[in-house]
């Protein structure tokens, strides 16, 4: 085959070469070039010799060419295969509409004084615009256009399916969310109640975190992969490995987002990111460092109450201490006091981007 192809390459390009010099010996261009007028004998030599080079040239561009159409070819399949039938049918039907419309904008801007070549410029640029929104628009609406030629009876049971779903509670756990553990202590607590999934590509990522080169992130995959062993094993709550994955999609928050899009579940996570991402999909998302900042302590100036002062302040003077749940507490005055329990009793309270800071005296 690839013979056959080089061949008739090489005969296209043997026409081609023999086409062109006979147009440019015939209008006289050649002659101009060389400033020599050519006579009949010669003519067919150099229609010979420009046929030969020609076929030469396209006989050895011949690989090249295939290699191209085939990667082209390749890329293409790749991505239909990524489409839906439906994906396929409205990109046709937003194609036609897309050319019919840019067939009549055409007409008038024709009927325009204007040079001939902004005019086809014009038409060319809205022909691309309409064919990109048509197409786009036809394909992103899909759902809605899958509703219509749906039978009611279907679209009740469609509807009765997401409520159940919902009325699941399904609690999907991202990748941050597994790795930081705090959310172990969370179930156990009962606070979060419903059906706990674990998505297989989320599965997919800690393991190669776990079998990461850097001595850090296998640690860190290696403890998530511990706590899913003991949320699977501890807790009273079901869990479910969700094997539902979007190969068209290569991040996996996104996929995270669409699969609690399409299950009709909330995203447990801490990563700040993926919290933006799904609230504007309009995905429920519960962030385990929103709730860990809820939870802490609140305290008013005026308030005594007895801490560790464990450590020295930056400031002259000044003593650390911790609450339970984390909150620093900056004693003035209390360097004097550390490695002892002491009285003490807020003075003001600050809160800052990295979390709520407390002031206060020794009693």
């Amino acid at each position: 085959m690839k013979t056959a192809v080089k061949l008739l390459s090489a005969i296209i390009g043997i026409i081609i070469g023999y086409q062109t010099s006979y147009f440019l010996i015939e209008n006289g261009i050649l002659t101009k070039l060389i400033n020599r007028t050519i006579t009949s004998p010669y003519d067919y030599i150099i229609s010979s010799v420009f046929a030969a080079i020609c076929g030469l040239i396209l006989l050895f561009l011949t690989p090249y060419i295939i290699d191209t159409i085939n990667k082209i070819s390749k890329n293409l399949l790749k991505k239909l295969r990524s489409y839906s039938v439906w994906d396929l049918v409205l990109g046709i039907v937003g194609l036609t509409v897309a050319l019919v419309i840019g067939v009549l904008l055409s007409i008038p801007i024709n009927n325009l004084s204007i040079p001939d070549i902004l005019k086809n410029v014009i038409i060319i640029l809205i022909y691309i615009v309409l064919i990109y929104v048509l197409v786009s628009l036809a394909t992103l609406k899909r759902s809605e256009f899958q509703n219509i030629f749906k039978p009611a009876t279907e679209r009740d049971k469609e509807k009765e399916s997401k409520k159940s779903k919902h009325d699941l509670k399904l609690k999907i756990l991202d990748t941050s969310a597994i790795i930081d553990g705090r959310i172990l202590d969370i179930f156990k607590s009962g606070f979060i109640e419903g059906v706990i999934v674990i998505p297989e590509f989320v599965l997919s990522e800690l393991r190669h975190v776990a079998d990461s080169s850097d001595d850090l992130k296998r640690q860190r995959g290696r403890r998530g992969l511990d706590i899913l062993g003991r949320i699977q094993t501890e807790l009273s709550l079901e869990v479910r490995v969700v094997d539902k994955d979007y190969p068209q999609i290569d991040e996996v928050d996104v996929k995270l987002v669409k699969l609690a899009f399409d299950m009709g579940g909330k995203i447990i996570t801490n990563d700040f990111n993926l919290n933006k991402i799904a609230q504007f999909q309009g995905v429920s998302v519960l962030n385990v460092n929103e709730l860990a900042n809820a939870v802490k302590t609140i305290l008013l100036p005026g308030e005594e109450m007895e801490i560790m002062i464990i450590k020295e302040g930056k400031e002259n003077n000044q003593g650390i201490g911790y609450l339970d749940d984390g909150t620093m507490i900056v004693v003035q005055g209390g360097k004097k006091y550390i490695g002892e329990n002491k009285a003490i009793m807020v003075t003001s309270v600050l809160q800052t981007a990295a979390g709520r800071m407390v002031f206060a005296k020794p009693r």
